[in-house]
């Protein structure tokens, strides 16, 4: 991936090609991890807020060329399947992790991996890594804890334990050659889709210049409020401006505009990557992060933005419900600017939730 923005899509896929060994860029499903050694923990997955276990929600391919370290590279998002942790201005239930390896490396081919499928009896679903780690039966994530009877079917916690439990492990408990492949629905597991990654197209002259009257008209818009709406402010307006305001345009109507101009092209997308680029498109004014509030990496380096989740996705999620669902305006991701890499283990990286407010819908 390079400097353009580049969109992210969800497309139906062919199982075999979101396995770690095709390196995918996906949505949902298990995780399809990169490296092998220092993986997230059962308490990195942990939802800030209610702390049940978070759902793996995508992740995607992005190596840095240039950097020999990250010939590889993946990003990984997870996400409380609890609708009341997605309260608006909670920043609790989102995790972002990412992991590197080098093209000589200990897990993969040096060379690219094959265009064709695995030959058939391939198991459909893998819960051991080839350095031996286990992985839960429900998420896919790190197994640490083991059935007390069986000694064969891991966990990341006792509540997937439990539900497992309930939806036949008891049955197949005593069936090891059953285990593998008599996994059950838990209804936990995200749909799955593999992310395609097309080019942004560039702009057309008339979008160009509606984005450029939308940022001009803003500035006037603040600077009319920050004179407190003194008469002589107004004749600094041009015609339109004034019209606008008439109309009682909000600054937030402008901001929600000009997001809407942005995707009107591709309103599928579900995904904008652009690394160290010109940032995130906002859907609100409200909630944007200062630069005091993106915390710095473990390694002391600042962090810039990477990509940025688009509420499109929630479409494909199945989330709704006649209650209160998962909802976002936008999640942004912002990674280590020096890529460190701390012994190829998978470091935890920040994330922002931005919410939809009321003037925006």
């Amino acid at each position: 991936m390079g400097s353009r923005v580049e969109l992210g899509f969800a497309e139906e896929a062919a199982p075999w090609r979101l396995r770690s060994a095709q390196f995918p860029s996906k949505v949902g499903g298990r995780p399809a991890w990169l490296g092998e050694s220092g993986l997230p923990g059962p308490a990195e997955l942990r939802c800030g807020r209610c702390g049940r276990p978070c759902a793996f929600l995508l992740q995607l391919y992005a190596p840095l060329p240039g950097r020999p370290d990250a010939f590889h590279r993946g990003l990984f998002v997870f996400g409380c399947r609890g609708p009341a942790c997605y309260q608006p201005g909670a920043q609790g239930p989102l995790r972002v992790f990412r992991n590197q390896l080098p093209r000589k490396n200990d897990t993969y081919s040096y060379d690219p991996p094959p265009e064709t499928p695995p030959p058939e009896g391939h198991p459909p679903v893998s819960l051991q890594l080839q350095c031996g780690a286990h992985l839960c039966r429900v998420c896919g994530c790190l197994g640490p804890k083991a059935c007390s009877k069986c000694h064969r079917a891991h966990y990341c916690s006792k509540d997937h334990q439990t539900v497992d439990w309930k939806l036949g492990h008891k049955l197949s408990c005593a069936q090891s050659a059953q285990l593998d492949i008599a996994i059950p629905d838990h209804k936990f597991l995200f749909p799955e889709y593999e992310i395609v990654i097309e080019p942004e197209e560039m702009e057309t002259p008339g979008d160009s210049q509606t984005d450029a009257d939308t940022r001009k008209n803003l500035e006037k818009h603040d600077e009319l409020e920050a004179a407190g709406g003194a008469s002589d402010g107004f004749e600094t307006l041009d015609e339109e401006v004034l019209e606008a305001m008439a109309k009682h345009e909000t600054r937030e109507d402008k901001i929600f505009q000009k997001f809407k101009n942005r995707i009107a092209a591709e309103p599928e997308q579900i995904l904008r990557y652009c690394r160290g680029g010109d940032g995130p498109i906002w859907i609100s004014g409200e909630n944007i992060p200062q630069k005091k509030d993106i915390p710095n990496c473990s390694c002391g380096a600042q962090r810039m933005f990477e990509f940025q989740v688009m509420p499109q996705l929630l479409n494909h999620l199945k989330v709704d419900s006649l209650g209160e669902s998962i909802d976002w305006g936008t999640l942004v991701v912002y990674t280590c600017a020096d890529n460190c890499n701390q012994a190829n283990g998978y470091m935890e990286e920040f994330i922002w939730k931005q919410d939809i407010t009321a003037d925006s819908t």
